[in-house]
């Protein structure tokens, strides 16, 4: 939940803008960065978790996730605001992001995914407590005093929390130890996981789930108060809405893909991000219902996505370098959010309306359907 405050961005755009004088297109800069380099830090990150200990790996990471974040209260430019929300929080959540999945996978290796989900939950909800609880410092306090408290509250939390993370120990028997080494000499190797075209096929589907979920975060308000001509503040509490379908995604999707497979619940995901881009182009003034059914769909498919992906990867690839595969994965994420972020916003200068994005969302979910069916083939 300390990690997905990221995603309560939307609170401080304002206030940058005018602490910083700068326009909404500058303001939106660091959280573009933020998601980038939190997707880039993900198999750095990979390599030496295997090496360190859960506990001391979360800590590290915790140190960088708050400097990030204590420092960009003393921000006094939107180039500096990138450099240290951006490069050194982001970096931090990318460092953190996947020890707790790993090694929760690890305590369950029969209900990878619905344990995974459930893990990322805190995620997806964190909008829910964390944007009206920044909202509420802001006016309190001011805009860069809000960085230091949260950056030196997330030091407390996330090191009182590592303590607890450690790997199981494996029964030493001939059975746990043969169990062990079958599935850890599963397509484990780093040369052989980008030599597979499973690897390309699961990377691209989760770039097609990024760029949907991340454009629909990036447009939910001004899609609410354009087009379906909603107040503010209205508009607003929306999101808290859309943060719940974000959370339920995850472990939704993990149970599903534990059940059915991951081909079928990425083919799933693409089906109901068909139809949520249907509703919302039929959308227009007034057109509540669908506009709240629409993106609970989006939001809903974005934390989907955050199960489906880490659980496929454990299931194609085996346990075993499981963050660093997975950290190679994740960069999809990262490509996601800089093309899901600037295709809306370029659209909406070139056509005026942001509807037009939702046309190529069509597109690549019926192309991610075809890549599923035909690539994605996990036990």
């Amino acid at each position: 939940m300390c990690l997905g405050t990221v995603y309560s961005w939307s609170v401080f755009r304002k206030p940058i803008e005018e602490t910083l004088n700068i326009r909404a297109t500058e303001s939106g800069l660091p959280y573009m960065m933020f998601l980038f380099f939190y997707a880039m830090a993900m198999p750095l990150a990979g390599i030496f978790i295997e090496k360190i200990s859960p506990r001391k790996f979360t800590i590290i990471g915790g140190l960088v996730v708050s400097l990030g974040w204590y420092l960009s209260g003393y921000t006094t430019d939107i180039r500096l605001l990138i450099f240290t929300y951006g490069l050194i929080a982001g970096g931090g959540v990318g460092i953190v992001y996947g020890i707790p999945i790993a090694v929760a996978a690890r305590w369950f290796p029969d209900k990878k995914g619905l344990v995974v989900g459930l893990t990322l939950l805190g995620f997806g909800l964190s909008p829910f407590i964390t944007a009206p609880a920044a909202n509420f410092l802001i006016n309190y306090t001011g805009v860069l005093n809000t960085f230091k408290y949260l950056g030196f509250l997330f030091l407390i939390i996330i090191t009182i929390l590592s303590l607890p993370l450690k790997n199981p120990q494996l029964k030493k028997n001939k059975q746990n130890f043969a169990d062990q080494n079958s599935i850890e000499n599963k397509n484990t190797k780093n040369s052989s996981i980008l030599s597979s075209s499973k690897f390309y096929s699961l990377w691209f589907c989760y770039l097609i789930g990024t760029f949907s979920g991340l454009m629909a975060i990036g447009v939910t308000s001004p899609v609410a108060e354009e087009i379906i001509n909603l107040p503010e503040e209205t508009a607003a509490y929306t999101l808290s809405l859309f943060a719940i379908f974000n959370g339920i995604g995850r472990p939704l999707y993990g149970w599903i893909t534990d059940n059915l497979s991951a081909r079928f619940s990425a083919i799933i995901s693409y089906l109901l991000i068909i139809i949520a881009s249907l509703l919302i182009l039929q959308a227009g003034e007034g057109s509540i219902i669908l506009f709240i059914i629409s993106f609970s769909l989006l939001w809903l498919n974005l934390g989907g996505w955050l199960a489906i992906a880490p659980a496929a990867t454990g299931s194609i690839f085996g346990v075993k370098n499981y963050s660093l595969n997975y950290g190679l994965i994740f960069t999809a994420y990262g490509v996601g959010a800089i093309l899901g972020t600037t295709a809306s916003g370029r659209i909406r200068d070139i056509m005026g309306n942001y509807q037009y994005s939702f046309y190529p969302l069509i597109f690549l979910a019926l192309t991610g359907i075809i890549i599923s069916w035909l690539f994605i083939k996990d036990k």
